[in-house]
């Protein structure tokens, strides 16, 4: 294990059997699949938003330990929606992000907006209890992924009604993308090395298939930079350190849309 998603993905395999023995995946599947109310559309979100900001909840990186140490989902998530966010994106990890299965329950009751679950999808187990934790979509890293794993993962999720974005942060992902992907994120961290480059969006986005709603995630932190991206045919842009650095996160969001839209 030489890279930091290499130990990430290590994590999270043991993190899944120790799930899985503490719970059946079929147990888990059955409750996933009886949950009566649809989940909302990430897509038609992003579609409808004039901003496009997908803004996330995260206490730390692996690369910068804690950014917003002690933050809670009720101090911060509501006030994203009254801000103006399409969606939200709750990071799920313990060991390397700080969250829990717990802020995304509680954004679930405090929020009406898409949820995205974001963590390191390997098993259907952890897209079921995405599903049961209020999600209504995943993420899949290519970079994690073989394009099998993807389509299988991509269609257990829209089998539970969850929509699946697809990120990507290499032109050799692109294989990757398929039916599988509602959403297709660019990512410009590169998870070998947490090196960030926006540019990475600005190469990759026009070798995206246009059926698919593109958006920028990670180093976007300047509403010049969402500008261009937007003319470059980007619909959306996930977006955490950038608020999350900040006293008020909300605060530090709704600031951002109203320059954006200046």
């Amino acid at each position: 294990m030489n890279t930091i998603l290499d130990r990430i993905i290590q994590t999270k395999r043991n993190e899944v059997e120790a799930a899985k023995a503490a719970k059946p995946f079929a147990a888990l599947w059955e409750e996933a699949q009886a949950l009566p109310c649809p989940a909302r559309s990430l897509r038609q979100a992003l579609e409808r938003s004039e901003t496009g900001i997908i803004a996330e909840f995260k206490r730390r990186s692996p690369s910068k330990g804690f950014i917003h140490e002690g933050a809670t989902v009720a101090g911060i998530v509501p006030g994203y929606a009254a801000a103006g966010a399409a969606a939200c994106s709750v990071l799920t990890d313990p060991v390397y992000f700080g969250g829990s299965a717990d802020d995304l329950r509680e954004a679930r009751r405090l929020v009406d907006i898409p949820l995205l679950r974001k963590d390191f999808i390997i098993d259907e187990y952890q897209i079921a209890e995405a599903r049961l934790w209020g999600a209504d979509a995943i993420l899949l890293i290519a970079a994690a992924l073989t394009p099998a794993e993807v389509g299988r993962f991509g269609s257990f999720a829209h089998g539970l009604g969850l929509e699946v974005l697809l990120e990507i942060h290499d032109a050799c992902e692109l294989p990757h993308i398929g039916s599988a992907a509602d959403v297709v994120g660019i990512n410009n961290r590169n998870l070998a090395t947490f090196v960030t480059d926006v540019q990475t969006s600005s190469e990759l986005g026009p070798q995206i298939p246009d059926q698919y709603l593109r958006i920028s995630e990670s180093g976007i932190d300047s509403p010049e930079t969402v500008r261009r991206l937007r003319e470059a045919g980007f619909r959306g842009f996930l977006m955490g350190e950038t608020f999350m650095k900040e006293p008020d996160p909300a605060d530090a969001l709704r600031q951002f849309i109203l320059k954006l839209r200046s």
